[in-house]
């Protein structure tokens, strides 16, 4: 396999500061990073994105996730391994990430149970988050890099 060019974010050093920084933000709320981290994911899982793939467990073991647990993120909604506010955040993610595939991306039931779970804060933190994610996820698809070629 082999990048289809260098990546965007490398290229452009103002668009990688301002992606790191959106990223430092969302980390330095409220969110507990193994929230984020599932979050990062289960949207790279939905779009593919195997760099984003392949990082992810990584940055979330650093931070004490559990293998169990990274392995389910898929079908979080048929494991018992997770709470109530990480199922409301991967169903926010799934619902987001998938803005197409139904008429109301975003239905009241999935929002509302959002809205319970975090605080204004912090949900608009988880939004701003798995906005980044995607824009990451669609930068690495569209130019095809590697899983792992990030790892030193």
């Amino acid at each position: 396999m082999k990048a289809r060019m260098n990546h965007p974010a490398v290229m452009i050093p103002d668009a990688m500061q301002a992606l790191q920084s959106l990223a430092t933000v969302t980390a330095s709320g409220g969110l507990p990073t193994k929230t984020i981290e599932l979050v990062n994911l289960r949207a790279s899982q939905i779009n593919g994105c195997g760099a984003c793939v392949d990082a992810h467990p990584r940055i979330a073991k650093k931070a004490g996730e559990t293998d169990e647990r990274l392995f389910a993120v898929a079908a979080w909604r048929e494991t018992p391994y997770f709470s109530d506010a990480e199922r409301a955040a991967l169903a926010l993610t799934e619902s987001l990430t998938r803005l197409n595939d139904r008429a109301n991306p975003v239905p009241d039931d999935v929002w509302d149970e959002a809205a319970r779970q975090f605080d204004e804060p912090d949900l608009a933190l988880l939004l701003l988050a798995i906005a980044n994610i995607n824009v990451w996820n669609r930068l690495n698809v569209a130019t095809r890099q590697i899983a792992g070629a990030w790892k030193p």
